[in-house]
């Protein structure tokens, strides 16, 4: 068992180290908007263009397949990345591998947004979109894990969970950010759209690409993990994916149970819900109006959550989260049925921006403080990127599944249910995983001695 590391002696930090300090930040907060930026905006290119543009050969309803089919792809690639980009993280530097995964997204992004369509090269349009797409998802599955550890190991112990929500921070900025952009967009005539109009955003992506590369140039390595190279012996350092998978089972597995909820749920919200809205009468606008609410309180709670986790634990803020978030599944859908748009508005940004930023806010340094320096990144990147393939590209699916299969036409009521169960997972894994922010982060202990 680890003692709690004394708070009592807090001495200003050096000017160089506040400047080290803010751009770890930045950086962190960063990742977070490029991941979600092009998650929205690829998941509506899919939704509006690529069946037109790169499946035109397939009827309606398979090219929609296909285009959705491709989001999936990247998807599945997250946690090869989480393994790859997390082994070489814990191996030579959380920092070398966070300027490789930038570099890769952002020319993935950007050559999406390049690519000619099926009358321009034929068959191999809808090949290169898939491999873009599988680059992208790989390079994604190493950001948030290395983003996510610098600003938690750069942090005094006291404060790992609000610096760990800068991360988490990048999540409604990044979906605020694309919305407004697409919505830009979207004013233009449909063929201009789909001429080069959904390409725009795209290739605006490089700007916060560029900004992240330059950001990164400067900032200094993870402290915790210089302390641990120096002091390890390198003939006796382990593998971090081979450590991971065999001593440290029982941690990743609660670590994906961690994550499951906040992701099967946010991507009910965000995905499934507005598709809903839709088929019963719902106005895009109200929709877009609910989301664009929510990303902005959402800002608020999730580092005010974060900080209340710093004083009174992660466990007793992300258990209550889940719990609330689950309860709140019932109350969801008879106000988003009723039609009515403030009510909509209501139900929507309560469940993201107040239930599901408890869980979500502090979960980064709950994660972190789970594992050891020498698997860190390889554990966190493994559980967070597995519960986002789980939860965040099969939740939809299973949501649109549930509420076309309940007796006497459309129900809400399973998707309902299912979405409870997932918050009710995480809120028993969170309890199994024991209180964790007084865990000190300078160890290489065993599997199951971060645990309390």
């Amino acid at each position: 068992m680890h003692r709690p590391r004394s708070h009592t002696n807090r001495r200003p930090r050096p000017p160089a180290e506040q400047t080290a300090l803010r751009q770890v930040l930045v950086s962190s907060y960063l990742s977070g908007i490029i991941e979600w930026y092009d998650f929205l905006l690829y998941g509506t290119a899919a939704a509006l263009v690529f069946d037109k543009l790169f499946f035109p050969q397939m009827s309606s309803f398979a090219g929609t397949l296909a285009s959705f089919a491709t989001l999936a792809v990247g998807y599945l690639a997250r946690p090869v990345g989480g393994l790859v980009f997390g082994h070489y993280g814990d191996r030579v530097g959380r920092k070398p591998m966070l300027m490789v995964s930038i570099v890769l997204m952002g020319l993935s992004s950007v050559l999406i947004g390049l690519l000619p369509g099926y009358a321009d090269i034929g068959i191999a349009a809808p090949l290169l979109l898939v491999l873009l797409r599988l680059v992208q998802g790989f390079a994604v599955g190493g950001e948030w894990g290395g983003a996510a550890l610098l600003a938690i190991e750069h942090a005094r112990p006291s404060r790992r969970g609000l610096w760990g929500a800068f991360a988490q921070m990048g999540a409604p900025s990044g979906l605020l950010l694309s919305s407004l952009v697409l919505a830009a967009f979207n004013t233009l005539p449909e063929a201009e759209f789909l001429s080069w109009g959904w390409r725009v955003p795209f290739l605006l992506s490089a700007v916060l690409i560029v900004l992240g590369y330059w950001i990164r140039r400067g900032m200094a390595e993870s402290p915790v993990f210089a302390r641990a190279q120096r002091s390890a012996d390198t003939a006796q350092r382990p593998v971090p994916v081979l450590e991971t998978l065999r001593r440290q089972r029982r941690v990743t597995l609660l670590a994906i149970g961690v994550s499951i909820g906040p992701f099967a749920t946010n991507s009910i919200l965000i995905a499934f819900l507005p598709a809903h809205a839709k088929d019963i009468g719902i106005s895009r606008t109200v929709v877009l109006t609910g989301l664009i609410l929510s990303c902005g309180v959402s800002l608020l709670t999730l580092p005010a959550y974060a900080a209340l986790s710093d004083r009174i634990g992660r466990r007793p803020v992300s258990v209550a989260g889940a719990l609330l978030l689950a309860a709140n599944s019932f109350l969801l859908f008879p106000l988003v049925d009723s039609r009515s748009p403030a009510l909509f508005v209501v139900a929507f940004v309560l469940s993201l921006s107040v239930f599901h930023a408890a869980m979500y806010g502090p979960m980064a340094a709950l994660l972190a403080e789970l594992f050891p320096t020498n698997t860190r990144y390889t554990g966190t990147s493994l559980g967070y990127q597995t519960a986002a393939v789980l939860g965040g590209s099969l939740a939809p699916l299973i949501a649109t599944w549930l509420v076309h299969t309940g007796e006497g036409g459309r129900s809400t009521t399973r998707v309902a249910v299912f979405m409870a169960a997932t918050c009710m997972v995480s809120a028993w894994c969170v309890y199994r995983a024991g209180e964790t922010r007084h865990h000190a982060l300078d160890t290489a202990a065993e599997d199951g001695e971060q645990l309390n």
